[in-house]
Formats: C-alpha cells, sequence, structure tokens
C-alpha cells in the first residue's frame, strides 16, 4: 500500500538528512507517496583504483535508501572515465587508457560491498549503451540541450574567462553523464556538490526524452586532511577504504581539531548531545581524535583491529616506544649523524639531512638533536628517529 502524503513527505525529510541540497523535496515525496521502489543512481569514474572517506558520505546515503527498500544503482562510469571529468579543473584531464580502467573498475566493486549490500545492489557500466551510441545517436542527444546552457557551468566560464583551453570532449562530458540518467531511468541521482551541474543535465535529457526528470540531491564535499582542498587522491590528502587499520588510524590523528569535527559530523553516527560536548571541548582533542579514529577503523575493519591501530599509534608517537620490528644497523666507531641517516636511506643527501636536523626532525634515544657536527657514539647511542615513520636500532 503507498505511504500517504504525510508519511512520503517525512520519509522524503528524513532520507534527506545531511544533504547539502534536494532539488527537489517536493518531488522527492511525490515519487515515494507512488508506493514503488525507487531508481536511485551514484555513478563514479574509475580514475584511481581507491574510493576514500569522501567518497563514503554518498555511498552511506545510498545505503540510507537501500535500507528503505529503494532500488540503488553504483554506476561505473567506464566510459565517461575515458573523457574525464572536467569538474572542478582549470586544465584537462590526462585521459586513462582502457586497460587502468578496467583495473580500477575491478577493485570499485569490492571497496563498494564495505558499505552496500551487494546482493542489493545493481552494478552498472556506462560502456553498456554509450559503446553502441552512434554518431548519429550522439548528435540526437546533443540538439537536446544548448550551448549557452552547457556554458553556464563555472568551470567553463573560467576557462572562457581566463582564456584557458576548453576542448570539445569536456562539454560532452556532462551530457553523457547526464544521459546515463535517461538510460537508467533514475528517478534519482546523487553526488557531491561539485557534480550539480552534472546531475541537473540529466533533469533536462530526461524531459526532452520524455521521462519524469529525476531528483538531484547533492551532499557536502570532504576536506582531505589539508583541511584546504577536497580530499581526492591526487591531493594526496586522502585516506582510502581499504587502507590498514595503522595507516588510517594515523592519517586520521593528523587532521587538526576543527576538521576533527567535521569528520565526525559527516563521517560518523555521532549522537548530536555527543557532539555538542567535543565541540565545547568537554573531551580533551587529543581524546577525542582517537575516539574518531577508532571509530572510522572500526566500521572498514572490526573492534580489534581498531584497539590494536590505537595501542600501535600510542606506543610510537606517545610514549616513543620502538617498534619490535625496526631495522638494527650497525658501526663500530663514531659516525656522524648525517652520513648515518644517508646509509640507512633516511635521507638522500647531506644537505638533506642537514634541513631535518634543522627542522627539529631527527632525535637520538627520544631527545632532539639539531646540531649538523653531532655524531653517533656506538654503545652510548642507540635509536636513531627522522620524521614520524622513519626508526633503527643502532648496535655496535
Amino acid at each position: 500500500m503507498p505511504p500517504d502524503e504525510n508519511a512520503a513527505r517525512e520519509q522524503a525529510a528524513e532520507l534527506s538528512r545531511h544533504a547539502a541540497e534536494v532539488i527537489s523535496a517536493a518531488e522527492l515525496a511525490a515519487k515515494i507517496a507512488e508506493g514503488r521502489p525507487l531508481r536511485i543512481k551514484l555513478g563514479m569514474d574509475p580514475t584511481a583504483p581507491d574510493l576514500h572517506l569522501g567518497h563514503s558520505i554518498t555511498l552511506k546515503k545510498l545505503r540510507d535508501f537501500q535500507d528503505s527498500g529503494h532500488t540503488v544503482i553504483f554506476l561505473v562510469g567506464d566510459f565517461t572515465a575515458m573523457i574525464g571529468d572536467p569538474t572542478g579543473r582549470s586544465e584537462v584531464r590526462k585521459p586513462l587508457s582502457p586497460e587502468q580502467i578496467k583495473a580500477n573498475a575491478e577493485t570499485y566493486q569490492s571497496q563498494v560491498a564495505k558499505i552496500l549490500d551487494p546482493a542489493k545492489t545493481e552494478v552498472r557500466f556506462n560502456s553498456e549503451w554509450m559503446s553502441q551510441v552512434s554518431t548519429a545517436k550522439l548528435i540526437e542527444i546533443a540538439a537536446r540541450l544548448s550551448v549557452a546552457r552547457m556554458l553556464e557551468r563555472d568551470d567553463f566560464e573560467k576557462r572562457l574567462k581566463n582564456q584557458e583551453p576548453l576542448f570539445l570532449h569536456e562539454i560532452l562530458y556532462p551530457l553523457i553523464q547526464g544521459y546515463d540518467s535517461v538510460a537508467l531511468h533514475a528517478d534519482l541521482e546523487i553526488g557531491g556538490t561539485d557534480q550539480k551541474f552534472n546531475m541537473l543535465v540529466g533533469r533536462e535529457l530526461q524531459r526532452a526524452y520524455g521521462q519524469p526528470p529525476q531528483v538531484v540531491m547533492t551532499m557536502p564535499l570532504l576536506e582531505g586532511l589539508d583541511g584546504v582542498r577536497k580530499m581526492s587522491k591526487s591531493y594526496g590528502n586522502y585516506v582510502g577504504l581499504t587502507e590498514s587499520p595503522e595507516q588510517m588510524f594515523g592519517k586520521l590523528m593528523s587532521v587538526s581539531d576543527r576538521l576533527m569535527v567535521r569528520y565526525y559530523e559527516l563521517l560518523t553516527a555521532t549522537e548530536p548531545a555527543a557532539l555538542a560536548g567535543i565541540k565545547a571541548g568537554e573531551i580533551h582533542p587529543m581524546e577525542a581524535k582517537k575516539r574518531l579514529a577508532s571509530a572510522i577503523v572500526e566500521e572498514y575493519h572490526d573492534a580489534a583491529a581498531a584497539a590494536r591501530a590505537r595501542r600501535a599509534f600510542e606506543s610510537k608517537f606517545q610514549r616513543h616506544e620502538i617498534p619490535a620490528d625496526a631495522p638494527v644497523f650497525r658501526i663500530a666507531e663514531d659516525l656522524w649523524v648525517c652520513e648515518l641517516m644517508k646509509q640507512l636511506q633516511f635521507a638522500s643527501s647531506t644537505s638533506e639531512a642537514r634541513r631535518l636536523l634543522s627542522q627539529g626532525a631527527v632525535r637520538v634515544d627520544g631527545e632532539t638533536v639539531t646540531d649538523a657536527d653531532f655524531h653517533f657514539v656506538p654503545g652510548t647511542h642507540k635509536v636513531l628517529e627522522v620524521g614520524k615513520r622513519r626508526v633503527a636500532r643502532i648496535e655496535p
């Protein structure tokens, strides 16, 4: 029995929680009121082999719809990846080879299964239909949208204003992403706020092909570990869903206190009262950060792995305990610290070793050393640490 209008509005409101924007809430409620499973689309181009925590925000929203009985479609953009999404780019993306795309796409399905129920997830590839599109069909699709409409996109406007190159294949990208919604008969498309234009093109094409327009739901973009740019593998500021517990924990402990709160809000199910306490400083930031890292590691691994990762972090970075598997380097006589760092490959050159010393990144037996003339004495000095992750035992 279809839900009544009030129940449909309530379900629409609940499913829209944490969304940045819904176009439109009334349309979503009306679709839910029809009493059928909606077709919910999320597309991702396999441009890198690893999904990260930024992707998890949209994947979890997809799971919310899945849990409510709707049909979830995870669309692998293997065809669009050959073009390259120009979103947020001031230059042309380097195209990937079919072999790279295939290898990356194969990893996506197993990674998505960490969040979505594979038995309830319809995995599709847009090459299914786009590889069959003839030139005549592509012209037909392109005729549905004006050039002026496509150039309304911020990225394109900026490039033209700055007299930077804008290529025709990049203009085709939103058109093809939009046509995916036609091919899938999508009722709703989910994506980051940076995908709004592309998803709105989907609405327009569906209308042009006589389909009810999809609802567009944008989700907040997650800032990367640097707290500046969005999380992206290309920026090196990401936490991958398949990283080891220790890697995940260590990376999350590096975020700022301000960003920690943002991660709590977007990545965890922390109750509002507990979140308010964290914001108010009722929990020491270091402990709050450990709880955040533990919660995320547990979600993608398990509780035991999270506990081990926390102990390893505390041992290495708080108690400065030396890992049992730290390499042992033997010296027979006094050795200049810069030479020792080079022999251990902790520094590539004497100048780099001096720079690390001046930055306070070098510790001997737990004490910071900045003297570039320091010499290691066998039997007296026992441990050399450089940075956070390079450590060696020094023995005579």
